[in-house]
């Protein structure tokens, strides 16, 4: 309570808070000339209806809502909003054809240095970037939809969502469909993503990019061009999500590139051309995971090391684990492996009394020459790889999980 009454002395304007409504037989015909006349703290209601007004450049305070769902049109030319104030809150609009810029990058609605502002329960519709946040610090954007067929190609859309140099920002229930890159963090520390849908978007359903601290969890990525890429990052909670059906030549569910101290648990990866590729990751805790149906369930490559793969599943993968180096630096065990053949329990604990390899010879070669895949499922790959566990030669006799368990567990 002390708070909040120090936080009304300190910003007396939102005591004198006035409503000012728009519309065809409001007071107000434009919200041009509703934002004009509006001081610090008012609320601006505006009724449904089509409102080509070129940029509304805000500058103060406002809560700005839409009642009916009225339309921003940018006309496919201009950047629709522009926020350059604190305490900004906007609801319930459709805001639809932005214009487009390559060097300025602009969208349907902008943060410049903005605090504290809500984007909430709104519909973007064929925009070039949907939001694009910069040094923005402590906002919530939630509940939005964001859609567009502005282009086939990467070059030719941003992103959904696009944050750079922000703190604490809160992106929490979206669906973004259609953009470059669904999510987009670069430069961003201590947020939190999640309960999000990023589906059938043109390069990443979420990219992190030198961003520390951050979580997301509970979110879906399908079917895009590649799942997500968490890059040049330390200290990131992965947490619940779903990688499913991002299928291609050089696709996977999860992409981690040089990122430390972490931790994965309770994902499931299905369906996907790779689950998880590393390459640099270190440190990095995988538990209670679920890895099935993916072509390739972990690449790790050779420069990932101290990386802990305990209690997941790997089910129906053509492989679980593929590595392009000769060396094994991290530790697998106790996970459950539907391919182990050779599982006896005699003291009943859950845990098979013969220690797993699961670096399959077939595996190693196909890592190395992608024709070799030609073979696959032949009598021939079968016989090359039994006789590798009776006398390994190419792959790492170290490669091996010394508790493998022998029921999946549960998630």
């Amino acid at each position: 309570m002390k708070q909040f009454l120090l936080f009304l002395l300190t910003c007396p304007f939102w005591l004198q808070a006035t409503t000012l409504k728009v519309g065809k037989d409001k007071p107000y015909k434009t919200i041009q000339q509703a934002i004009k006349v509006s001081k610090p703290g008012d609320s601006i209601l505006v009724d449904a209806g089509t409102y080509k007004e070129g940029n509304l450049n805000i500058t103060k305070p406002l809560t700005i809502l839409g009642i009916g769902r009225p339309i921003l049109d940018g006309e496919m030319k201009y950047e629709i909003l522009s926020f350059r104030a604190n305490h900004i809150v906007l609801k319930g609009f459709r805001i639809i054809n932005s214009g487009e810029d390559e060097v300025k990058n602009i969208g349907a609605l902008r943060l410049y240095d903005s605090h504290f502002t809500t984007v909430a329960n709104n519909i973007f519709e064929n925009n070039y970037f949907g939001i694009f946040i910069q040094r923005g610090y402590k906002c919530l954007i939630q509940n939005n939809k964001f859609t567009t067929k502005r282009s086939k190609s990467q070059e030719g859309v941003g992103d959904g969502i696009h944050a750079w140099s922000s703190d604490e920002l809160w992106i929490k229930n979206n669906y973004v469909e259609g953009h470059k890159d669904g999510i987009y963090l670069e430069k961003v520390l201590n947020s939190y993503v999640a309960r999000n849908y990023s589906k059938k978007n043109l390069r990443y359903g979420l990219h992190f990019m030198f961003s520390n601290d951050n979580i997301y969890s509970h979110n879906t990525f399908d079917g895009n061009d590649a799942g997500v890429a968490v890059m040049y990052s330390n200290n990131v909670g992965m947490v619940g999500n779903r990688f499913i059906n991002n299928w291609g030549d050089a696709s996977y569910g999860l992409l981690l590139k040089e990122i430390s101290f972490s931790k994965i648990k309770e994902n499931y990866f299905d369906n996907n051309t790779t689950g998880i590729f590393m390459d640099g990751a270190t440190k990095i805790d995988f538990y209670k995971n679920q890895f099935s149906n993916n072509g390739w369930g972990l690449k790790v490559n050779a420069n990932c090391m101290e990386n802990r793969i305990n209690n997941n599943n790997f089910l129906g993968n053509v492989f679980d684990i593929s590595t392009n180096g000769t060396m094994v630096l991290n530790d697998f065990k106790s996970n459950f492996w539907d391919k182990n053949d050779e599982r006896y329990d005699l003291n009943k604990d859950g845990i098979s009394d013969i220690p797993y390899h699961p670096l399959s010879l077939y595996a190693v070669l196909s890592e190395r020459n992608p024709s070799v895949m030609l073979l696959f499922r032949s009598f021939f790959v079968d016989l090359m790889d039994r006789v590798e566990k009776i006398l390994p030669s190419l792959t790492p006799e170290n490669f091996v999980d010394d508790k493998p368990l022998m029921k999946p567990i549960k998630i």
